[in-house]
């Protein structure tokens, strides 16, 4: 009888340890090589259709302009659908500069690459994560 209580326990708990194991989420990484100068640095926000225009993304990045490249990492993204923008933050204000006429002072960008006049849409900048990790380039 103990024996069996003990395969009994032992199997038990091989079976939680493996229910507990972390499910970790989908990684992003994004490119872009186009800056123009390596002034500033480069913000990245990662976006659901919730968010999207309406300030800080899920999750945000910021990184050192070298060479006039850039690589970021999203990491832990769980499936769905998002959009990614970018701003060349060229004087480090956290935040996009406008002229008197109202048109960006600083370059931008977003995933699908849309270069449309007008606001950023996120129809046109969406993706899906499902299973696999996925690896965007993004153009300024």
């Amino acid at each position: 009888m103990k024996k069996l209580t003990l395969i009994f326990a032992l199997a038990l708990a091989t079976l939680t340890s493996f229910a507990q194991e972390k499910t970790e989420g989908i990684t992003i990484t994004v490119a872009t090589d186009n800056f123009n100068n390596n002034e500033g640095k480069a913000m990245y926000a990662l976006h659901t259709v919730d968010t999207f225009m309406k300030g800080p993304g899920i999750q945000n990045a910021e990184a050192k302009i070298e060479e006039g490249k850039v690589t970021v990492t999203f990491k832990n993204v769980t499936p769905g659908t998002y959009a990614i923008m970018l701003l060349h933050d060229a004087n480090e204000n956290q935040k996009m500069d406008y002229d008197a006429s109202g048109m960006p002072k600083e370059s931008y960008g977003m995933s699908g690459n849309d270069m449309s006049f007008g606001p950023p849409q996120f129809d046109s900048a969406k993706f899906e994560v499902a299973k696999e990790d996925l690896e965007l380039n993004i153009r300024l």
